[in-house]
């Protein structure tokens, strides 16, 4: 009876792991870059009472007798599918279309790795993240240039005083061996670890990165009526875990008036 008190409140738990992932798409629906993330599950060891193929007094092989002990968490997994690209008309925003990342500079001099392309000029004229981070390699401006061009491959021009194009310098983006590998870190930031492989750094449009859309923000790409959906399906496999534990407990109050 312990048991199946122990394999149902471990379903409880995945259950409500699952909608912790799922409320933080939904939070995360009108956030510019994001990537949605699924739980991964895996079941809990088995206890084997009878060895699958073992003799029998008959002659026949048994077919075995082995009893689960629940649900865990297995991992989860990012969705690196494209977000839905939206013109904002803003000279400093730009959109990823198809795969890579904008490298950032943090603080300490880190790495950290963006699909957030809402760029802002700080007061020395570097293109820099909302929270002060600097654009990787660094893009300069000079005083008083507001309107700026930026290329599918990453030129960045603008027009000087004396009506002469003039390039700012090239974004890049960056690819991994493995992306899924990437650690979150918050505010739209990835880190490099060692499942998502060292970083290659390309001119977007070269070695499998994608092209550049000026003036447009990538949404994300949170379905909110598959989260939805999601939500309800978790909602009743608690609620089913949860009647397991109801009619284990009854069981066991059964038991123990037996003893009596």
């Amino acid at each position: 009876m312990n048991r199946s008190l122990l394999t149902a409140a471990s379903g409880m738990n995945a259950q409500q792991m699952q909608v912790d992932a799922l409320a933080n798409n939904i939070a995360n629906s009108n956030t510019t870059g994001f990537k949605r993330s699924n739980l991964e599950f895996r079941s809990l060891f088995y206890q084997t009472l009878r060895q699958p193929g073992a003799p029998t007094g008959s002659g026949q092989q048994d077919a075995g007798l082995q009893v689960g002990s629940g649900v865990d968490i297995a991992g989860s997994r990012v969705v690196l599918m494209q977000g839905t690209i939206t013109q904002t008309g803003n000279n400093f925003d730009v959109a990823i279309e198809g795969n890579g990342f904008f490298e950032v500079q943090l603080p300490n001099g880190e790495s950290r790795f963006t699909r957030d392309g809402s760029f802002r000029r700080d007061s020395t004229g570097s293109l820099t993240t909302s929270q002060g981070y600097y654009l990787q390699p660094q893009i300069t401006l000079p005083d008083g240039v507001t309107e700026i061009s930026i290329g599918q491959g990453g030129e960045v021009s603008y027009m000087d005083d004396s009506g002469q194009l003039t390039t700012a310098g090239d974004l890049q983006l960056t690819r991994f061996p493995n992306p899924f590998g990437l650690r979150a870190e918050g505010a739209n930031l990835y880190a490099e670890t060692v499942a998502s492989g060292a970083p290659a750094t390309a001119t977007p449009g070269e070695n499998g990165t994608g092209f550049l859309v000026h003036q447009s923000l990538e949404g994300s790409n949170v379905s909110t009526v598959e989260e939805l959906v999601g939500l309800i399906v978790a909602q009743r496999s608690y609620e089913m875990n949860s009647r397991a534990v109801q009619v284990s407990d009854e069981m066991l109050q059964t038991s123990t008036q037996l003893v009596r």
